[in-house]
């Protein structure tokens, strides 16, 4: 970085200091926590057995070391080309109607607590509301280091089991509704588009009103003739930028495509994708007539459900990452 050379090509030289900052980050980490015990192990020895209140400062920072180096510890199990990257997700309403809508909001505020916990930006891009409660379909990015090592753990199908909150018969309902998970790409990494092969359709923003919604077709979707995919966005504020955040999401489902047919494990899992409904989820979240959170891969379950829905997904995530790195090393 003190080479003259380095900043003349600003494009390489911004990459090369968010891959410094990365690097950095992890060995400030690991040398706090080795100053910190350091630090402990000279205060202990100082300490006698009858000191309870030092000893209890002493157990006090213990924990909190021993969560840092949890975060260690699963910084080591992201090992994909694009865990570092920005991710962007959706959450489509599956079968039961009302129920699955609401339930599709609740899956939204669930990560966007998530987020929020991690220090991690949400930035809605296209929604639809649904027609009585909750959301029929939402997109959304969540900007952040380790975004997309994380959320791709969330790809599937999930349900809820439930006292119906529209059932004036109080009766008990089962909801689901599907989570897709996609890195955001870099602009460095080639993606051949061919504007004949685009579709681009403008339309009017949707909303329930306000100083957000546009008054003009600034809405954008783009139809990618030769795959069908359909990508969308409205919440920007004008047509070009909507146009733009589009064709980025379209870049992203284009690439991981092509990486699901280049790799052919891949796409043996994932090619086929899950009808939303019975016997294809891959968590289950059961309010009545018991409370369980429960992630059918992993086989890891909590009762404490009212804390996953309000963002505590970490040991899922964990538990997650592990199984599939000893997926991988049975293959």
């Amino acid at each position: 970085m003190h080479n003259p050379d380095f900043w003349k090509d600003l494009p390489a030289a911004n990459k090369k200091n968010v891959a410094l900052k990365e690097l950095k980050d992890a060995v400030d980490i690991w040398g706090q926590v080795n100053r910190r015990i350091k630090e402990l192990e000279d205060l202990y020895a100082l300490a006698s057995d009858q000191d309870q209140q030092i000893l209890n400062e002493i157990n006090s920072e213990l924990s909190r070391i021993d969560e840092q180096l949890q975060l260690l510890e699963t910084r080591t199990l992201f090992s994909g080309q694009f865990d570092k990257n920005n991710a962007i997700l959706s959450i489509n309403a599956g079968a039961g109607g009302t129920e699955s809508c609401d339930w599709a909001s609740m899956l939204f505020r669930m990560y966007s607590r998530w987020a929020q916990i991690k220090g991690l930006i949400v930035k809605v891009l296209d929604i639809l509301p649904g027609e009585e409660a909750g959301i029929k379909n939402i997109t959304f990015s969540v900007n952040g280091q380790y975004a997309y090592g994380y959320l791709k753990s969330e790809r599937g199908v999930h349900r809820l089991v439930r006292i119906s909150p529209f059932d004036a018969n109080k009766r008990r309902h089962t909801s689901f509704a599907s989570v897709d998970a996609i890195p955001e790409i870099q602009a460095d990494i080639e993606i051949q588009i061919n504007p004949q092969d685009l579709r681009i359709d403008t339309y009017r923003s949707s909303g329930a009103g306000g100083q957000h919604v546009n008054v003009t077709d600034s809405a954008v979707r783009i139809t990618h003739i030769p795959t069908g995919i359909v990508v969308q966005c409205q919440n920007e504020r004008s047509q070009h930028q909507n146009k733009a955040v589009a064709m980025n999401i379209l870049r992203a489902r284009l690439y991981e495509k092509a990486l699901r047919e280049k790799e052919e494990k891949l796409s043996t899992e994932h090619s086929k994708k899950q009808k939303i409904e019975w016997g294809s989820q891959i968590r289950s979240y059961v309010l009545q007539p018991y409370t369980l959170v429960k992630d059918h891969r992993t086989d890891y379950e909590t009762g404490d459900i009212n804390a996953v829905l309000d963002g505590k997904l970490d040991k899922f995530m964990e538990h997650f990452l592990k199984w599939k790195l000893m997926s991988r090393s049975k293959e």
